[in-house]
């Protein structure tokens, strides 16, 4: 609501919250807040969405249909947007001729748990996605970060919007692979100038959000947790004899030193602080690479659960690295008409 510099609406999309979020948002005035279409119990008692529809898709496809500008900023409840950074997204958009701008917004890390897993995650998405490769039209290497995605209407129409990656678990980056196949323009970057947002609170949460989207983040799950714990071995050992070479005087062991400054590089990619990649070499390695193991076993079974939800991923559960057809697109007009009928 503090944001200056460009004129727009806010719809907010109440997801059946059990906190107070409906009542902050209707405290003030001008922002609309809506409930997406009702969810269906299954036979065991968990919600899940009418057509094996995500809850977080249900919710932003019922918000777009009632967005009437031009450009569409898709976010979430727990970001927060620095003054002006939403005219400078737009400025920044039209500059690179995006039709999609997505900020990978600066992560708040408090708990334990959370500055020891989370600078390790960030890095290897951003070892595995790398920001400039993805703005490339002509590399396979399709992002975006869910948290704060721009995208124009029009080409957010043609492309069938979030209806056509729907039943997709990490809607993101199919959303995103869906843009580069019809050839409309990505631009991607690290966005802490604009955007921060705290994911997790606990450990608990951490778990189950990176069980859900891990295996679908990483081709080969189980060997980025090999190299994660061998990192970590290696980290350690090249402290233990680089300090035993500096207390016995053999220097030359010191510049063991260099392999562990070797895996803070890696890390520090990730944008955290120098104490938070402290921790995150210290205990986070092996802990990103259960979690990347717990990840595979749940996609393995065709279960995943998040936010009091159960989805069957079945077949669908394969790593979004892989490039996904794109539909036919599928106009606005049309979808609205047949949200009609149904």
């Amino acid at each position: 609501m503090a944001q200056t510099g460009a004129t727009f609406e806010i719809i907010v999309v109440d997801d059946d919250s059990r906190d107070g979020t409906r009542a902050i948002a209707q405290s003030f005035a001008g922002v609309r807040v809506i409930s997406p279409g009702p969810l269906r119990e299954n036979a065991a008692g968990k919600t899940s969405t009418g057509e094996n529809w995500t809850g977080k898709n249900n919710a932003v496809i019922a918000g777009a249909k009632e967005a009437r500008a031009k450009w569409l900023l898709f976010t979430d409840a727990d970001t927060v947007h620095r003054p002006g950074s939403l005219a400078q997204a737009l400025a920044e958009a039209t500059r690179e001729r995006a039709d999609m701008l997505s900020y990978s917004p600066g992560q708040v890390a408090v708990t334990f748990s959370e500055r020891a897993v989370m600078p390790i995650a960030f890095a290897e998405l951003a070892a595995q996605y790398p920001p400039q490769k993805v703005r490339e039209q002509s590399s396979e290497i399709v992002a975006a970060n869910g948290q704060y995605i721009l995208v124009r209407r029009a080409a957010y129409d043609d492309v069938g919007g979030h209806a056509a990656v729907a039943t997709e678990i990490l809607e993101d980056v199919a959303l995103a692979r869906l843009f580069h196949n019809a050839g409309h323009r990505i631009y991607f970057r690290y966005g802490e100038d604009a955007v921060r947002t705290r994911m997790y609170r606990n450990w608990a949460q951490l778990r189950e959000g990176w069980t859900k989207n891990l295996a679908l983040l990483f081709p080969h799950p189980e060997w980025r947790a090999a190299q994660s714990m061998f990192l970590w071995l290696l980290a350690w050992a090249a402290l233990i004899v680089a300090v035993s070479g500096a207390a016995s005087r053999h220097f030359v062991w010191i510049a063991f030193a260099a392999l562990w400054l070797f895996v803070y590089w890696r890390i520090r990619r990730a944008h955290f602080t120098p104490a938070n990649n402290l921790i995150a070499i210290a205990f986070g390695l092996p802990m990103f690479a259960y979690l990347l193991l717990r990840s595979k076993k749940a996609h393995a079974s065709g279960h995943v659960a998040w936010k009091g939800r159960a989805y069957n991923v079945g077949t669908r559960s394969k790593s979004m690295y892989e490039a996904m057809p794109c539909p036919k697109p599928i106009s606005r007009i049309e979808n609205q008409e047949l949200r009609a009928k149904s």
